[in-house]
C-alpha cells in the first residue's frame, strides 16, 4: 500500500494516542460532517452512528466545536498537510519544461488526492470561512509550507518567458483559484452533473496559460 492509498479513517484507526471509542466517534464525526455540515449535524446523531452514548461525546469532547478541531488540527497537521506537501514535492521536484506540462502534473495530482480524501477536505472547505481557528491551521500547516516553493517555480517560469512579468504571490493565486475552483465544482458542489473529465481539465489549463502566456510560450 502506497502513501497515497492510505485514506483518513486508516491513518485515524492507526493512532494509538486515542481509544477505540474515539477513533469511533472521530470517523462518524467526519462522515456526518461531510454529508450533512457541521451545523446541521447533531451530537446524537453522531453518537449513533459511532454506536456510543451522547455522554460518552461529552466525556472526550466539551463541545461540538472542540470535536470538530480534535478532527481537523491533528487530521490536517498529521494526515492531510503532509501528504498534500510530500505529493506537491513530487511535482515541483520534476523538471518540466513547459509551465503547461507542470499545471497538467498539478491538477492531476490534486485530483486525484481530492477523491482519496474527499470526506476529510469537504469538511474544510466547508467549514475554513466560518472557523478562524480552522483558518489559522490551514495557513500554519499548509498554505505558508507550499507558498514559498511555488514563488520560486514561478520566477523560474517567469525566467523562461513561458509566464508573463506580474508578482509571483498573483500567479500562485490565479493558478490556484482556477484549479481548486474546477475541483471543487466537480467533487463538491455539482458531482452530479454530466461532466467531460478530460475536457474539462484541459480547459482550465488553456484558461490559465492565455492569461499568463508570456513571449516564449
Amino acid at each position: 500500500m502506497t502513501d497515497r492509498d492510505l485514506k483518513i479513517d486508516q491513518l485515524i484507526d492507526a493512532e494509538e494516542e486515542l481509544t477505540d471509542k474515539q477513533k469511533k466517534i472521530i470517523v462518524s464525526a467526519i462522515e456526518s460532517f461531510a454529508e450533512k455540515g457541521y451545523s446541521a449535524t447533531s451530537t446524537s446523531e453522531i453518537a449513533k452512528k459511532a454506536g456510543v452514548a451522547e455522554g460518552t461525546i461529552f466525556r472526550h469532547y466539551k463541545t461540538k466545536k472542540d470535536l470538530l478541531l480534535a478532527i481537523v488540527a491533528p487530521v490536517m497537521a498529521r494526515f492531510v498537510a503532509p501528504f498534500i506537501i510530500k505529493d506537491i514535492q513530487k511535482v515541483l521536484h520534476q523538471d518540466y519544461e513547459q509551465f503547461e506540462d507542470f499545471l497538467r502534473a498539478m491538477l492531476e495530482n490534486r485530483r486525484d488526492f481530492l477523491i482519496k480524501n474527499l470526506p476529510t477536505l469537504k469538511i474544510l472547505m466547508q467549514e475554513i470561512p466560518f472557523h478562524p481557528e480552522l483558518r489559522e491551521l490551514f495557513k500554519e500547516h499548509i498554505a505558508l509550507k507550499i507558498f514559498t516553493q511555488f514563488e520560486k517555480l514561478v520566477e523560474h517560469y517567469q525566467a523562461r518567458g513561458q509566464i508573463i512579468e506580474m508578482p509571483a504571490y498573483s500567479v500562485v493565486r490565479m493558478t490556484f483559484t482556477s484549479i481548486f475552483g474546477y475541483l471543487i465544482a466537480r467533487y463538491m458542489i455539482l458531482p452530479e452533473a454530466d461532466w467531460d473529465d478530460e475536457a474539462e481539465a484541459e480547459r482550465t489549463i488553456q484558461f490559465i496559460m492565455h492569461g499568463l502566456a508570456g513571449t516564449k510560450s
